[in-house]
């Protein structure tokens, strides 16, 4: 597999090549080769793409997709066809086909090709025209399927009736490849230079890979176009169109993007971003700005994202929420990358965290609503799931520790890079022989307890979550808005790093705003909208540390999850404003004194600490990791704003 910085490349067969070099019609079989690293490469944010694997062609990656296994006799299952609603197939309106062909029209010429609906193997006669295109909708679902697995290497159905698929060469995002068009208007609105993930690009050369993408579209015999929703709230949401080559895309967007209902769909007009999915094929590696053979481009003011060279489908959902955090923002509502759920009398909790830090797990409440695990919008309305769907993680997945995502894996669901029995078709959660970053990508739909409409009222509390390996944060402090600010621009957690390179202490990460690499202005920006919305509806800061107590990562404890919920229950109900609090030293934190269900000794960390002076000595080191990153931020100005207030900074550490 290909990881960030390296190449696709061909592999030439002379006379006497051994034939499994060679691909359909004879032409040599794509391979991916890791480039020498460049110094020189122009640091962005923190990246947490993921690594390759040993597969270095493609049919090795198909040998790792299936374990070998003895067949049994199969086993009749109980469960019923899935209810789907059975919608007519009748024609969209012709003004909707006119806005799709425009969609696919180049840039050498006027018109697009002439758009039918439907399925070109499905028609007895050849008819004339150019190109056809398919339309998702709930009903449709299984046609997708039936696409997938006739005209897809690599995609089978599950024995729990999910579509297993291959992403190719990138089995994750790749933000290095990553362009923005910048012009009169981005360059001043957004955030540029080090730490940003912002890498520019011009308007001339975004227009080659456009017209390079949509032309590889219009020589496919068929692409496939959803038009859907982002944002629940209605008064605040974005038609998106996405135009793909490959079905499985389709399907993954039709479950992570909000669906439409049939009306809504023949009104549905010209939409509001539109996305040319290409990743098949790759982008010319010497155009300007081009640094691999995989380029994904966002141009804002042609409200426009081109892919090209990767067939990871993160990318079209990852790329929406950076557009989101520019929209957003501009009509002064909050783009948040965060959990979101709501109690039984409307209390609304926001969830941030990197990962493992259990966003998802502490989220993900059965006596509370879910209203989404991590996009969100924050408008005076209150708060709103952007998207219609999930994309969990799959590794180690169990129907003990993840029942809601173990349950929602089913016909309908799409599985990326996972390894299953060749027989059975059980899929092994536990093997990453493709991939660590196995996911699920479901509609929201499929959890019992999401609330549909995902909206809610403004947010009560806001969560702040690290998984601090070091060890000195408390288990819970409660944050003054300033301090909310200055943690919510810093994203802190600690990561431990592989026995393999016998590196054993603690690694800080820091990701502004808990998703550096989606955002797309200033993390002080979002900070600042974050605190007026939660001093506006009186809101509550709190920093929750699910790490290690006691001594650091190989010293310590990982705090029990059963306190990190008892935690987080007090939070809910209210109970934890009423505590009596002491303030730590370096840090400034307000920790409560008792706690229900919690050991009132674990509460501040220093009496859990047999040594105390290796605990003051992990702090400091820790408060100076924190000052360093946040150095970063201090001078940098928002148009024509002045620096970080005094009491941002104050609110860090101070030794």
């Amino acid at each position: 597999m290909a990881e960030n910085g390296s190449d696709f490349s061909f592999t030439r067969s002379g006379n006497n090549s051994n034939t499994t070099n060679t691909g359909r019609r004879g032409l040599p079989m794509i391979q991916t080769h890791k480039r020498p690293t460049d110094s020189e490469t122009t640091e962005v944010c923190h990246d947490d793409s993921t690594p390759p694997v040993k597969a270095q062609t493609i049919h090795e990656l198909h040998s790792l997709q299936k374990k070998k296994s003895t067949p049994n006799t199969p086993i009749r299952t109980t469960q019923g066809p899935f209810a789907f609603a059975n919608i007519s197939e009748e024609e969209r309106q012709k003004q909707q086909l006119q806005s799709i062909s425009a969609s696919l029209a180049s840039l050498t010429r006027e018109k697009g090709p002439k758009v039918v609906k439907g399925d070109p193997s499905s028609k007895v006669t050849h008819t004339h025209v150019d190109h056809h295109h398919h339309i998702p909708t709930l009903f449709d679902v299984v046609k997708l399927y039936e696409q997938a697995i006739k005209n897809e290497k690599g995609s089978f159905i599950t024995a729990r009736g999910a579509l297993a698929t291959l992403s190719g060469a990138k089995t994750g995002r790749s933000p290095r490849d990553k362009r923005v068009v910048k012009d009169e208007t981005t360059e001043h609105d957004l955030w540029w230079g080090k730490g940003s993930p912002n890498i520019e690009m011009d308007e001339h050369t975004f227009l080659i890979n456009r017209e390079r993408a949509v032309d590889y579209l219009n020589s496919l015999e068929k692409v496939f176009v959803n038009d859907q929703f982002l944002n629940w709230d209605p008064e605040h949401r974005i038609k998106v169109r996405i135009v793909s080559a490959r079905a499985y895309h389709s399907l993954f967007m039709h479950n992570m993007c909000i669906r439409p209902t049939p009306e809504e769909l023949e009104e549905f007009g010209t939409p509001d971003f539109t996305i040319y999915n290409a990743g098949q094929f790759p982008c010319n590696r010497y155009t300007h700005y081009m640094t691999s053979s995989t380029s994904i481009d966002i141009n804002l003011a042609r409200k426009e994202m081109v892919i090209l060279g990767t067939q990871y489908a993160g990318e079209m959902k990852k790329g929406l929420f950076s557009v989101m955090h520019y929209l957003m923002p501009k009509r002064n509502i909050l783009s948040l990358h965060s959990g979101c759920n709501m109690g039984k009398n409307g209390d609304v909790a926001l969830f941030f965290g990197l990962s493992g830090t259990g966003k998802t797990t502490l989220s993900t409440d059965h006596n509370r609503y879910l209203i989404g695990d991590d996009e969100h919008c924050w408008s005076e309305n209150g708060v709103s799931n952007i998207e219609g769907g999930c994309y969990a993680k799959c590794v180690d997945l169990s129907k003990d520790k993840e029942p809601d995502i173990w349950n929602a894996i089913k016909f309908g669901t799409v599985l990326e890079n996972v390894v299953f029995d060749e027989h059975a078709r059980e899929v092994d959660y536990s093997d990453k022989s493709v991939t660590e970053n196995t996911r699920a990508a479901y509609p929201i739909e499929y959890i019992p307890n999401a609330r549909i409409p995902c909206v809610a009222p403004h947010a009560k509390n806001v969560i702040l979550l690290a998984c601090d390996a070091f060890g000195v944060l408390p288990p819970v402090s409660k944050l003054s808005l300033a301090q909310t600010m200055y943690h919510f621009i810093s994203g802190y957690t600690a990561l431990v790093a592989g026995t393999e390179d016998g590196i054993k202490e603690p690694q800080a990460t820091f990701s502004a705003c808990f998703g550096a690499a989606f955002i797309m202005m200033h993390p002080t920006k979002y900070a600042a909208m974050l605190a007026e919305k939660m001093q506006k509806h009186g809101a509550t800061g709190w920093l929750v540390n699910t790490g290690w107590s006691g001594g650091s990562y190989g010293l310590g404890n990982r705090i029990k999850l059963a306190y990190t919920r008892k935690i987080i229950d007090a939070i809910h109900s209210g109970s934890l404003l009423d505590a009596k609090y002491t303030k730590t030293e370096v840090f400034g934190l307000e920790i409560p004194t008792a706690i229900d269900g919690v050991p009132s000794e674990i509460l501040d960390p220093i009496n859990t600490w047999s040594d105390k002076k290796a605990y003051q000595d992990i702090l400091l080191k820790l408060a100076s990791l924190f000052k360093k990153n946040f150095d970063g931020f201090m001078t940098y100005k928002i148009g024509n704003d002045q620096k970080l207030t005094e009491e941002i900074v104050s609110a860090g550490p101070i030794f």
